[in-house]
């Protein structure tokens, strides 16, 4: 499948390495993000494969006027990445700042349901398209400090397999991908609130990067048509998943 891909969160990591390798696939890509400047750069290196388009996932009554306002050989989305997505803090509950949990649920979980169900009405009506979602082990595997960044990652895979779910008999595809330790992106530096402790979570690692996920997208998307990854669970070599804890008394 050659068209039109939304890349979410295109500004930096795993959202700016995905359009810029689809790019290369021969794809034109709707970049998507808060941090139009940024944006704005991506789009001069590809000045007739990206549109920058300023998007706010905590707006979602916003999306319907965006989506709109696309010129017109951008307005089918033949593929959805929904990859914007963020962690605040690793504190335990009883200390969490709720404002934390607000945005997290507003952007991990509203925003990416809310431009799913836009955009896959006109998947719907063209017969083709891909719904692909940036997932979390976290979704899978508890850790100290996961709490509700790791419940938004599980509602994102249940809502995926749903998805499928709903739309099998089309020719819709639907995809959640997992990934584990990645480094090389600001994703621990905007969750601790500190640049020196989010360079702090990598060291003594080899952990996945931005191109890891994007080739991982392409590596999807080149599938035949009758194939579809309902999800990928990835990881570097250096981590493994945790056990269940236990305490003992008088330790």
């Amino acid at each position: 499948m050659r068209g039109t891909v939304l890349v979410t969160g295109a500004s930096a990591g795993f959202g700016m390495a995905i359009a810029e390798v689809l790019v290369q696939e021969g794809y034109q890509v709707v970049a998507a993000a808060r941090r139009m400047n940024k944006l704005e750069s991506l789009s001069s290196k590809h000045p007739e494969k990206i549109f920058p388009l300023e998007m706010d996932m905590t707006k979602s009554e916003l999306f319907l006027r965006q989506l709109g306002s696309l010129p017109a050989k951008f307005q089918n989305i033949d593929v959805l990445v929904n990859n914007a997505g963020l962690a605040l803090g690793v504190e335990p509950i009883p200390n969490i700042d709720l404002k934390d949990w607000d945005r997290m649920v507003q952007t991990n979980i509203i925003g990416l349901i809310h431009l799913t169900q836009l955009v896959i009405s006109g998947m719907l009506k063209r017969k083709r398209g891909h719904i692909i979602s940036l997932g979390s082990i976290a979704g899978t595997y508890p850790y100290r400090g996961g709490n509700v960044y790791g419940a938004t990652k599980a509602f994102v895979k249940q809502f995926m397999l749903n998805l499928k779910t709903d739309l099998v008999g089309t020719a819709l595809k639907v995809t959640n991908i997992e990934p584990g330790l990645c480094g090389g992106t600001e994703f621990s530096e905007v969750r601790l609130k500190d640049s020196a402790k989010g360079k702090e979570v990598y060291k003594g690692t080899i952990p996945l990067t931005a191109m890891d996920i994007a080739e991982t997208v392409r590596w999807i998307l080149s599938l035949p048509s009758h194939v579809n990854v309902n999800r990928i669970e990835l990881m570097p070599v250096c981590q493994a998943p945790g056990g269940v804890a236990v305490v003992k008394t008088g330790n």
